[in-house]
């Protein structure tokens, strides 16, 4: 056994013995760094030989392995374990892990709903029965504002003003914001608080949505009505709230509006978790440019 395969096996048991880590999280350990052992054989390297570059350069091979960017990240955070270990017991001089950039998996882009699809769902419940009287008053709502189901499922009546027509939310980190509710989901939700809530709901709730119990909706509750709803309105492809929030803000943009303007509404921190949305945009206008255009 090498001097590399020793120092390997006395971080595993460091690992073991000093840290507890069960045997099988020791074992994953020692899984992810065994091809760096036998990468740095075949280049004739020693442990005290690493730099940030040799780092890098391992990294792409397995990369061109077909290791994912995600994996790829999961082996340098153990690379920085494994080197760690061996700046603290003095067997490197250096940690040559600090010059190396995380991998990063490229983001997905969000999930949208067609208008034509989101139109079907908005449609699918029955208004004229209790149920689907607040049904439609929550899919509205949602998609008019762009909530987050823990927004939704949150609001108090006080949270909503019909006669200036917005809706406060108030997200993460309880930051409040103020949206505005177009006239559909206005007419919905004055019906439902007018005609249903009343009925089921105790005069000590100041929940706006209520189940016929009389006890406030939940985030379940509603992915579940989603999910029915969709299947009723024809939508094939699984469907959940959070991509009724993608389509507001993606149909918001095809539309014409300011991006700082679509973050403000989403409650986004930071605007680049806004421009995300852009991608989806940029694909369709591309779409109808090809499609459309007389040089596309």
């Amino acid at each position: 056994m090498g001097e590399t395969d020793l120092l390997l096996d006395g971080y595993l048991q460091h690992l073991r013995i000093e840290k507890g880590l069960a045997a099988k999280t020791a074992l994953a350990y020692a899984t992810d760094l065994a091809p760096f052992t036998k990468h740095l054989a075949d280049e004739g390297l020693e442990l005290g030989d690493v730099r940030g570059p040799h780092l890098s350069a391992f990294l792409a091979v397995r990369a061109r392995q077909g290791l994912s960017a995600r994996s790829q990240a999961r082996l340098l955070s153990a690379l920085r374990g494994f080197f760690g270990y061996l700046v603290a017991e003095k067997h490197v001089r250096a940690d040559p892990t600090e010059l190396v950039d995380t991998p990063r998996a490229p983001k997905k882009l969000p999930v949208v709903l067609s208008r034509e699809e989101v139109l079907a769902l908005l449609s699918a419940p029955d208004e004229e029965s209790p149920r689907g009287i607040r049904d439609a008053a929550m899919l509205h709502t949602m998609y008019a504002a762009g909530l987050r189901v823990s927004e939704l499922v949150s609001l108090d009546l006080a949270d909503v003003n019909l006669e200036t027509g917005f809706v406060q939310a108030f997200g993460k980190g309880g930051k409040r914001r103020l949206v505005p509710l177009g006239a559909p989901a206005r007419r919905r939700i004055e019906r439902w608080r007018l005609e249903v809530r009343p009925r089921w709901a105790p005069d000590s709730s100041r929940a706006l949505f209520v189940t016929h119990h009389g006890k406030p909706m939940t985030r379940q509750g509603f992915f579940a009505l989603v999910r029915r709803y969709a299947l009723a309105a024809g939508i094939g492809r699984p469907l959940s709230p959070h991509k009724l929030r993608h389509s507001f803000a993606t149909h918001l943009l095809l539309g014409g509006a300011d991006l700082r303007a679509v973050q403000t509404m989403l409650g986004h921190a930071d605007i680049t978790t806004t421009q995300v949305y852009t991608h989806v945009t940029g694909d369709h206008l591309g779409h109808v440019h090809s499609t459309y255009h007389p040089r596309g």
